[in-house]
């Protein structure tokens, strides 16, 4: 790069041109290069899923018959505490915000990297001692009181368990913030010249979105756990009711960021269906502004629907309306994701690949959880259904169903990207087929099971229950055996595929104008913005469906 190149380039950081790439060991480093932290994010946070997928398979081996018959209730309770937790923070939350946010953020905004590249790095390495941390407390005793960690349970179970449990939610919730602040000054302060807000691509607004619930929710929550930490050290009683304590009162300040926490895991998701829907559909997006508004109206409206899980706590009358209301008005931002993704598909040059297969699934499956979730905003049918396998069922079509099939959509759409190779095509889709087919098998009956009033967290239950959950076991076999196909199919394409051009899929974003992969500092010069990043219509409309494949039938 010439000089005046770099000083064309104003937002570089002085790593980024002395930056070297060291092959496979730079991932083992304290680099500061966003693309590798969000590489970093990515596979570390997979791995911890395979752990929690491991976790959940054991589960519902238990679960298959009503016996206690392959786990103990305590180990059973130890199992199910870890597998929320690591599913949630160690998973769902690292690869959304964390992977796909640090890698795409500033090659969508034109920058040359984060905002505080070190800080960056600092936020990724708090996550695998966090993990660690977390599983190891299965040789001392592991937590037993859900990934909800309620008192009293929580201050009477395992306390050296309990402990490692907060520490490590302590480390993720630390590192969650340090991201959230870099995100918020990068997407505000680092755009190139000319990408006013309402130009960005809407990932970035998600990204903002979920930023702001973040640095808004995550400090609550490290209140909660430092309160139950005295507790549990010190005997104070913030939450002995024995002693004058208020257990309720934890209950408020975890779901005051835990609610919000589900969208911290479902926005990153939708703004990536949001950029991957256009460019496989080969049609602008349906409503830029209203997807774009959208995302921060669920932001700000998610602070305020927090006691709905809380509605058999006590709760009074009148407050229970009021967060009922709240509840189902939060639907309304998100219909209007659906119905402009389900817009932009209407007449489109519609290719189903690997990424739209899954993005088209999390949007079938979002809309299941969706339903449900107005369902248990109603008074009446939550106090009816409330701590039975309805609400397992709604959690995991809103979580599995929503965030996880986003993150798979994201990582076939810029897998060529990221890599500079093709994955094998055949094996993405065989991958959708058994996933699609074991999430609903796994998770689909559970809600007859809610209905039928069997609770959730017992590893024994009322026979009448037996073929039901039967058959969600044999969903879950289905849906652990899917993971084969996509650990193969990413491994042997990152090792051995055919090699990507720039831009297989023709995408008019930022990230495509770079080489696959991009270099340490992204582009050689600022990039200048051209043409709108859904401007499909102007642009592609003699471009057949069958070459924007750009994926090797092998």
């Amino acid at each position: 790069m010439t000089e005046a190149q770099l000083q064309e380039g104003a937002n570089l950081p002085a790593h980024s041109v002395t930056s070297v790439s060291t092959g496979w060991r730079e991932y083992f480093t304290f680099n500061t290069d966003h693309k590798v932290i969000g590489i970093q994010y990515l596979v570390t946070s997979f791995l911890f899923f395979l752990v929690g997928g491991v976790l959940a398979t054991l589960i519902r081996t238990e679960l298959a018959t009503p016996s206690p018959d392959f786990v103990q209730p305590q180990n059973y309770n130890r199992l199910f505490t870890l597998h929320g937790t690591i599913m949630i923070f160690l998973w769902v939350i690292p690869a959304g915000v964390g992977g796909f946010g640090n890698y795409l953020v500033p090659l969508l905004i034109g920058a040359r990297d984060m905002a505080f590249p070190k800080l960056n790095a600092l936020a990724f390495w708090m996550i695998p001692p966090a993990g660690l941390l977390l599983i190891s407390s299965f040789f001392v005793g592991a937590p037993e009181a859900g990934w909800t960690s309620y008192p009293p349970l929580s201050a009477t179970a395992s306390q050296t368990g309990e402990l490692f449990w907060i520490i490590s939610i302590f480390l993720l919730g630390i590192s969650s913030i340090l991201g959230a602040v870099n995100f918020f000054v990068t997407i505000l302060k680092m755009r190139i010249p000319g990408m006013g807000l309402n130009q960005m691509p809407l990932f970035c607004w998600a990204m903002l979105a979920t930023s702001i619930l973040i640095i808004v929710g995550t400090p609550v929550l490290a209140s909660a756990l430092i309160l139950l930490t005295f507790d549990l050290l010190f005997e104070t009683n913030f939450f002995d009711p024995s002693a004058g304590g208020n257990p309720v009162m934890y209950q408020h300040l975890f779901w005051f960021y835990s609610h919000p926490a589900v969208y911290i895991m479902v926005l990153p998701a939708q703004g990536m269906i949001s950029e991957i829907i256009p460019v496989h559909a080969r049609k602008p997006i349906f409503g830029y502004r209203a997807i774009a508004y959208s995302s921060m109206a669920i932001a700000f409206l998610s602070i305020f629907v927090w006691a709905h899980h809380m509605f058999t706590s006590g709760t009074p009358a009148w407050l229970r309306i009021f967060f009922m209301v709240t509840t189902m008005v939060i639907a309304v931002p998100t219909g209007i994701k659906v119905f402009s993704w389900l817009a932009t598909l209407w007449g489109g040059k519609v290719r189903l690949n690997s990424a739209l297969l899954f993005a088209v699934g999390f949007v079938s499956l979002f809309i299941l959880g969706g339903i449900s979730g107005v369902m248990t905003a109603a008074v009446p049918f939550d106090i009816h259904v409330h701590d039975t396998y309805f609400v397992v069922a709604h959690l995991h079509y809103v979580l599995f169903g929503g965030s996880v099939f986003g993150l798979y959509s994201a990582i076939y759409h810029w897998f060529p990207k990221m890599t500079g190779r093709m994955f094998n095509e055949t094996w993405g889709r065989i991958h959708f087929v058994l996933t699609f087919i074991g999430f609903n098998l796994t998770f689909f009956p559970m809600h007859e099971l809610g209905i039928m009033g069997m609770p959730r967290r017992v590893a024994m239950y009322d026979p009448e229950f037996a073929p039901l959950n039967l058959l969600s076991s044999v969903g879950a076999y289905l849906l652990a055996i899917s993971t084969l196909p996509f650990l193969i199919n990413i491994i042997w394409s990152w090792i051995a595929g055919a090699k990507a051009p720039d831009n297989p899929w023709r995408a008019l974003t930022l990230e495509w104008t770079t080489t696959s992969p991009p270099p340490p500092y992204n582009f050689e010069v600022t990039p200048v913005l051209t043409t709108s990043p859904y401007g499909y219509g102007a642009t592609d409309e003699d471009v057949s469906v069958d070459s924007l494949s750009g994926v090797s039938e092998r």
